[in-house]
């Protein structure tokens, strides 16, 4: 049974198409993950073709019997129709892999996720985009970090990616939110399952704003642990890059920053005080090669240009700290100063090393 559904009275979705039930029945069937299930669409041509396909073509594709025959007899079909019902029911929206509205950047990683189920804007998914990552137990520092920099960004028209997990997570959305700015949570969990049930009104927020919650789970899919390593590839293979704040040295974070390495992603990280073991993390990359972040300028300065000269910046949404996300108040320094000064500071590039 779900932990909290995110709201008693919602929207129905839109109906699902035939070729959404037949991506979301590849995701239902037992035995097939994304990698293999779009070897299978690549074998037989197309998604309405795996279902016209007999036993023993999909036995012959090198499929596990249990898969094959719950793909032969219609099983995994009839399953499909029954969450799509409730989905509808729910106000959840379903975008399957060739969808015009499936996110370009995501469907580019390795093993993209089939379906996605989206609560609110599905536009907000193609937007450009960070995400901002970290401990659940972080710092005052960590804390005012990511509120700041969150809303110094989504306030000049980026999206905020997080997990909606409690600490670093919980508080990029809320600084998004400070920013009046659009950000999305990717569950490890079904998308009608809050988890933490305290962020329920954070959420509602992020929805109210134009933001979205979503999830590769099916409904009602519980707080598993083993889900939310599996979540992070999407939150990192959405965006243009991952901003690791405070995180310790065996993380989630970690597997989030790894991911955005394997998929070609930008990585960002906020330096932290070396006596600190949630400073391991965000140290570590830096010493590798990972751009430093003091301000919300350090990233929007690596955005490509087309994506630079698209957002148009509100003028009116800083941070509270003022024109920085910095910590460090520099009463005496004009902005072209510290600017000035930043800049002779990265004169010297940093360069990536993949093992």
């Amino acid at each position: 049974m779900p932990n909290a559904a995110v709201s008693d009275s919602k929207p129905s979705g839109s109906k699902a198409s035939s070729s959404q039930i037949s991506w979301l029945a590849l995701t239902l069937t037992p035995g097939l993950g994304p990698t293999r299930s779009k070897r299978l669409v690549d074998f037989f041509g197309n998604v309405e073709s795996v279902f016209n396909a007999s036993l023993t073509e999909l036995e012959a594709a090198g499929l596990p019997v249990q898969s094959a025959q719950s793909l032969g007899t219609g099983r995994s079909l009839e399953l499909a129709h029954d969450e799509a019902a409730k989905a509808a029911v729910a106000g959840v929206h379903l975008v399957a892999f060739d969808d015009a509205e499936y996110p370009s950047r995501l469907r580019q990683i390795y093993d993209p996720p089939l379906v996605l189920y989206v609560r609110g804007n599905v536009a907000a998914l193609s937007q450009p985009g960070i995400a901002v990552v970290g401990t659940r137990h972080p710092t005052p520092y960590g804390i005012g970090m990511a509120e700041r920099l969150a809303c110094d960004l989504a306030g000049r028209g980026l999206i905020i990616f997080s997990g909606l997990a409690r600490g670093v997570d919980t508080a990029a959305h809320r600084g998004a939110i400070n920013g009046k700015g659009k950000t999305v949570a990717v569950f490890g969990t079904g998308v009608d399952v809050m988890y933490p049930k305290e962020n329920s009104r954070l959420a509602e927020q992020m929805l109210a704003l134009g933001g979205a919650l979503i999830s590769e789970f099916p409904l009602e899919t519980f707080a598993a642990p083993q889900n939310f390593p599996i979540r992070n590839r999407i939150i990192s293979g959405i965006s243009f890059g991952v901003l690791v704040l405070e995180a310790a040295e065996y993380s989630g974070t970690r597997i989030t920053a790894r991911c955005a390495l394997e998929q070609n992603r930008e990585v960002f990280a906020v330096p932290g005080n070396v006596t600190n073991k949630n400073s391991w993390g965000p140290n570590t990359l830096i010493k590798q090669g990972a751009k430093l972040v003091a301000t919300w300028e350090d990233v929007w300065e690596d955005l490509p240009a087309d994506v630079r000269l698209a957002l148009t910046p509100d003028p009116g949404a800083e941070s509270l700290a003022g024109q920085t996300a910095s910590l460090f108040e520099e009463p005496s320094l004009s902005r072209t100063k510290r600017r000035s000064i930043r800049c002779s500071r990265l004169m010297k590039p940093c360069t990536w090393t993949r093992s």
